[in-house]
């Protein structure tokens, strides 16, 4: 009998279970590894094989640093809120508790099935109240704090409240939604309501209006990455811009460190460009531009040595100013493109860069410098959310108000001449000139400066004017925190005469309430509005819910200390922990889950809950299993199919069907006509007697029918197996296409290796004699390159060298202990099952697991004698292998005295003896 997987797998998950083999805890004597899974949201569809590429990948490095002696610590759990169970729970009535309960356990079972090496009593998800109590606890402590940046940290909220008694209000270095001057005298006359409002202006988690994508058959805000093209990604429903009352955190007030930050972590280069373009740092100038009605307009500049090339500006359609600054016989054309452009999404916006749309207001700014009238527009090219929502427009050397000018006939003035160039009649450019180099032009004082140095002078000269300033701008908003649903953390605040408060510590968790239907009411509130006797003391709950990000910022430290009741995580635990050493996860998360995190582990570094500021030291983002679909030929207008190679003779439309009914490209007919009803009497054209599908490497995906289940191919083949074959696919950071065949070729390699320690009849054979130098090569050789491997992620090639190495010892008929043992350890993280049982079966009563890595002996590698080939007049009549440190005498007596080379010298006269080391000998006669 063969090797049996079914058997041996499911021995071995079961006794790491019973075991608890993989449970972590604090251990002093040894250095901590930290592994970390992105924590997937269980959805109904359970696991496909592209999922487990990165669970697999932690695995392998878990295993292997324990191996190498460290004390792993690989949790697992469930980012278990979200709007697919809502979605669900609204359709059937079905609680979101009850289906996330069922998705969990599908999701649990199939981890399981892979071997995964992960510590279950540490299990978290985010929907369970003893977790979210914590994500309600950090939520009150940025309630209850400021950002300063003269500290450079968060503080307590109530360190403001002596400023605002001295007066000092408007002298405040620190982070808020708006800079505010009032008196000592102001802030004791102010009401309590009054002052709530002022202290909400600088907290850290914050109530104000703000603009969001709101989606009316939702029933609730979407974030931006939750809206494609104007339509919600999940049910394809219309979106519009709206603006509301929101919580919101300060994200903005950490722009710097978050871009520090990333000069201290072990992230992929782009990834780290993603963020920082994201936070998107500018250095500039904020210049005011008074208007006709005496109003003042901010804008902000990268270029103020463009200053005397502005023509016009452009107001975002969501700008407040608009109402008030346009005119009367302006005013239904204003209103109409307004509402039309707040629909649309940012990502439109910015991506539809030749097509330009405005509407001129009829109102006009004062250039602050030449004193010129400039009309003032609104366009949807300009967004609310970078500098202050209003630009100059300056179209000789911006390439989009080059458009909007040209289209509206607008003035374009040069002021920058690039280097090598000379000034132009504008009225000729086909298109902006965007050099940021180059000599100034029709500026007045500064002209003749080259760019640089004419920023520094207007800006000096701005700031002596009192019209602006030199500042630093972030293109990074608040995070709008408020979703209006109801399958989701509730927020611990109560609202007293019309007063946001939230609760004590002591009265977390706060529950999520049970409602009789999750949608929203009849008068537009969130669902929890629907709550019966909801309310704290009489005083109404916010019924919003945090969104679905909310329980996955700070998971990794719950991680540390998971059934820690009085406090997030102890100082014990997080002083071992520290941080993740490795996270593995997609790219899809780099500008939602992996921003928030640093920034609220930068907060709770600020307020003495953690020791270090960045989550994860090192990130990995695997690439994506691609599906490999599979599609039939149907001849328009019939309900007959052509083969693949015929189908050129006709018009006829391709369709995607389920892979499952396809054999190395050929169609199963029958299964085929019975898979869906409208198949049952079709009719078909083969070619050689069969139905040849085509086939298109795609993304995996239910609704392409090219999903593969990994629970068959567990089955069939074993965890083991898939294990290796996905991470032999290719590089871990690259995507691969899925192709089931070449499962059968690593199938076949590891009962290969399972040979090697058993004889014909399937009896464990192994030797306790002396390994030969060339096995023992061979091994050394196996150690290094997987041990480098390991080291730099680089998974697929160790699979091929454990292949290699197979290879090279069955042609050995190596059945040594010398061998095998060590072999058997060091193929243990890619394919743990199969390691146990052997392990097992040579005498060992501890698992695998803790065994020691093989130490690589590079004595074996290295070349102490060299099998020379030996030529007699050029031609090759012997090898023979000597000590690569002979002397030439000493190679030319041994080559001399060999009874081969005697034979083909006979009475031959030697007239020169050629010797190059490590080379060649040639005699020549």
């Amino acid at each position: 009998m063969d090797y049996n997987h079914r058997e041996i797998e499911q021995k071995w998950q079961s006794k790491w279970q019973n075991d608890k083999t993989f449970e972590a805890k604090i251990d002093n004597k040894k250095p901590k590894y930290y592994v970390l899974d992105m924590f997937p949201y269980p959805s109904g569809a359970g696991l496909h094989v592209g999922h487990p590429l990165g669970y697999i990948a932690s695995d392998i490095t878990s295993r292997y640093k324990r191996l190498k002696g460290f004390n792993v610590l690989h949790p697992m759990g469930y980012d278990a809120y979200g709007l697919p169970a809502e979605q669900y729970a609204i359709q059937t009535g079905t609680h979101p508790a009850i289906t996330t309960e069922q998705n969990i356990s599908r999701y649990r079972q199939q981890l399981n099935l892979l071997g995964l090496s992960y510590d279950w009593s540490r299990e978290i998800r985010t929907c369970d109240p003893p977790y979210y109590k914590w994500t309600q606890w950090t939520f009150i402590q940025m309630f209850n704090s400021f950002y300063c940046y003269d500290a450079n940290k968060a503080l307590p909220i109530s360190e403001l409240i002596p400023a605002f008694e001295a007066g000092a209000a408007k002298d405040l270095n620190v982070a808020c939604g708006k800079r505010m001057d009032f008196s000592a005298e102001d802030w004791a006359a102010f009401s309590e309501q009054e002052k709530a409002d002022v202290l909400m202006n600088y907290r850290l988690a914050y109530l104000s209006e703000a603009l969001v994508n709101w989606c009316p058959q939702l029933g609730t805000v979407l974030a931006n990455d939750e809206v494609v093209n104007g339509v919600s990604v999940r049910g394809g429903y219309a979106v519009e811009r709206k603006s509301m009352k929101q919580w919101s955190l300060r994200i903005t007030a950490y722009a710097e460190r978050l871009l520090e930050g990333l000069e201290r972590i072990d992230w992929s280069e782009s990834l780290k460009e993603i963020q920082r373009n994201w936070i998107g740092k500018s250095k500039g100038a904020t210049v005011f531009f008074e208007l006709e009605n005496g109003e003042k307009l901010e804008i902000f500049t990268t270029r103020a040595d463009t200053l005397f090339g502005a023509t016009f500006m452009v107001l975002c359609p969501e700008h407040k100013i608009i109402e008030s600054i346009t005119t009367s016989e302006r005013k239904v054309e204003v209103e109409a493109y307004v509402k039309w452009a707040k629909n649309r999404s940012e990502r439109e916006r910015l991506t539809e860069v030749k097509s330009v749309t405005g509407v001129a207001t009829g109102s006009f700014a004062i250039h602050p410098l030449t004193g010129k009238k400039i009309p003032v527009w609104v366009s949807d090219y300009v967004l609310a959310g970078y500098g202050s929502g209003a630009i100059m427009a300056v179209p000789a050397h911006d390439s989009r108000d080059f458009s909007f000018a040209r289209k509206f006939d607008l003035p374009i003035v040069q002021v920058v001449v690039p280097n090598g160039e000379s000034e132009e009649d504008t009225s000729l450019w086909q298109e902006s000139k965007d050099s940021k180099e180059g000599t100034i032009i029709n500026s007045d004082f500064i002209s003749g400066l080259k760019v640089k140095d004419a920023i520094n002078k207007i800006i000096n000269h701005i700031e002596s004017l009192g019209i602006g300033y030199g500042t630093i701008n972030y293109r990074l908003r608040d995070a709008i925190f408020s979703r209006q649903r109801y399958w989701g953390e509730p927020f611990p605040v109560y609202y007293e005469n019309g007063v946001a408060k939230t609760l004590n510590e002591d009265e977390l968790p706060l529950l999520l309430p049970d409602i009789e239907t999750y949608l929203p009411t009849e008068s537009g509130e969130p669902p929890l509005a629907r709550a019966k006797d909801w309310s704290h003391n009489g005083n109404a709950y916010d019924t919003n819910t945090m969104p679905g990000f909310a329980g996955s910022n700070a998971y990794y430290l719950r991680y540390m200390d998971a059934h820690n009741g009085i406090e997030l995580c102890s100082k014990e635990a997080n002083a071992y922990w520290q941080n993740v050493d490795l996270y593995i996860g997609g790219s899809e998360h780099a500008t939602g889950h992996l921003l928030y995190s640093r920034f609220v582990t930068k907060f709770l570094f600020d307020i003495g809950k953690c020791c270090k500021d960045e989550p994860f030291a090192k990130l990995i983002n695997q690439g994506m299993i691609q599906g490999r679909s599979s599609f039939v030929y149907r001849i328009k207008g019939t309900n007959k199919f052509v083969s693949h190679n015929l189908k050129d003779g006709y018009q006829t439309d391709a369709l995607h069907i389920d892979i499952n009914l396809v054999d190395n490209d050929v169609l199963d007919i029958e299964r085929f006509k019975q898979w869906r009803e409208e198949y049952n009497n079709a009719t078909f054209e083969l070619e050689d007697g069969k139905y040849v599908c085509g086939w298109e490497v795609e993304k995996m995906s239910k609704s392409l029918y090219n999903v593969q289940n990994p629970d068959m191919l567990v089955e069939r083949y074993g965890a083991d197996t898939l294990r290796l074959y996905e991470m032999f696919l290719g590089p871990l950071e690259q995507s691969k296409p899925w192709d089931t065949k070449g499962i059968e070729g690593v199938s076949r390699f590891l009962r290969k290796f399972w040979r090697l320690y058993h004889d014909k009849d399937n009896h464990f054979v192994i030797s306790n004699e002396s390994a030969s130098k060339e096995e023992l090569i061979i091994l050394h050789k196996t150690i290094k390159k997987v041990e480098q491997d390991i080291e730099n992620f680089s998974f697929n090639t160790s699979v091929s060298t454990f292949m290699i190495c197979v290879n090279e010892l069955t042609d050995l008929k190596c059945n040594k202990r010398e061998v095998l043992e060590p072999l058997a350890v060091l193929i243990a993280p890619f394919a743990p099952h199969i390691s146990e049982e052997l392990w097992s079966l040579l005498g060992h009563s501890e698992t695998i697991s803790f065994a020691e890595f093989p130490k690589f002996d590079n004595a074996y590698l290295e070349q102490t004698t060299f099998n020379f080939p030996v030529s007699i007049n050029g031609k090759t009549r012997a090898f023979i292998e000597l000590d690569i440190n002979l002397s030439q005498n000493d190679v030319e007596k041994a080559v001399m005295n060999d009874e081969t080379v005697k034979k083909f010298l006979g009475d031959s006269a030697v007239k020169r003896f050629i010797y190059v080391p490590k080379r060649i000998i040639n005699i020549v006669v």
